[in-house]
């Protein structure tokens, strides 16, 4: 099922509800988003649909937010939920957009990862960002714990990566046809329960790039069944959250530092943080059609169709 916006004036704030239609796309031009709640406030100031979830950053050009872990960046062909089109919505009624809802994807985290995604509201600022993610010229710094206890205060590793097919990817001892170089370097911060807590530092974003080269080393990331972990997490996220972002604001030219809080049960002793997020989307879920019933309550009902 598709969802459509339709507006109403809650005193003089313009607020957005939803409702789910029929299968084909609506005028507003959003994915699918199943199992949504079938109305909603999405206009807050503060969160993105739920105070438990953080918006990093957002100005005219751009919007900064925390991905859950189990939550695509981007929609695909299951019609499942996205972050892009999550994003599109509460734009929307945040600022009464009429039409389509422009915003820019410059880069992607992996499904059960958790953290930092940062869009673009307008096609100069996506361009100019994406240039910097191509050329590197950003830093991007990844929290992971990995299975068994590391002996190597850290390092830095540059290899090949080759595609197997659309889920998973492998390190070459060559360069091929298919393959890319991958750089990051690692730091080892703490061991502890035959595991190791580390920060790293990515220098390129090739696919599962993290995932695949810590498990070249013997440790794959705690949950990471793919790569070799021994054990699945329990909402099948892994290990692993983007932690910083470092950019040069597109448009001011400023240096701007986001940095997300660690999420519910990190794996790791001492780790909460305050106002930290739920780690996984299927939290997150019914927080929100919770969030939405207790807003609806409160607010006039939809206009008549």
């Amino acid at each position: 099922m598709k969802f459509s916006a339709a507006r109403f004036m809650k005193g003089t704030r313009p607020v957005f509800r939803i409702r789910m239609t029929g299968l084909k796309r609506n005028p507003d031009g959003l994915a699918a988003m199943p199992g949504l709640p079938t109305r909603r406030n999405v206009v807050n100031d503060s969160y993105f649909f739920h105070p438990s979830w953080p918006v990093f950053y957002e100005d005219n050009h751009l919007l900064v937010l925390y991905k859950p872990a189990g939550l695509l960046v981007q929609g695909d062909q299951t019609g499942e939920d996205s972050l892009l089109d999550l994003g599109k919505l509460w734009l929307k009624g945040r600022y009464a957009k009429p039409g389509q809802v422009f915003l820019g994807m410059v880069h992607r985290l992996d499904r059960p990862v958790a953290g930092i995604v940062l869009f673009c509201r307008t096609s100069k600022a996506a361009g100019r960002m994406s240039s910097q993610f191509r050329s590197g010229t950003l830093r991007k710094t990844y929290l992971a714990v990995l299975e068994g206890c590391m002996t190597s205060p850290g390092g830095r590793l540059t290899q090949h990566i080759e595609r197997r097919d659309e889920r998973s990817s492998r390190i070459v001892p060559f360069p091929t046809a298919s393959s890319q170089e991958a750089r990051l370097s690692y730091r080892l911060l703490e061991t502890g329960e035959s595991r190791s807590l580390v920060e790293v530092e990515l220098e390129t974003g090739r696919h599962h790039q993290i995932r695949v080269q810590m498990a070249s080393l013997g440790h794959p990331v705690v949950g990471d069944l793919r790569y070799g972990a021994s054990a699945p997490m329990p909402q099948r996220q892994i290990a692993l959250i983007a932690r910083e972002l470092v950019v040069e604001h597109p448009v001011r030219k400023e240096t701007m530092h986001f940095h997300s809080p660690l999420p519910r049960d990190w794996p790791w002793p001492n780790s909460s943080e305050a106002a930290s997020p739920p780690w996984n989307w299927k939290e997150l879920h019914p927080l929100i059609e919770a969030h939405s019933r207790r807003e609806d309550r409160h607010s006039p009902p939809p206009p008549a169709e």
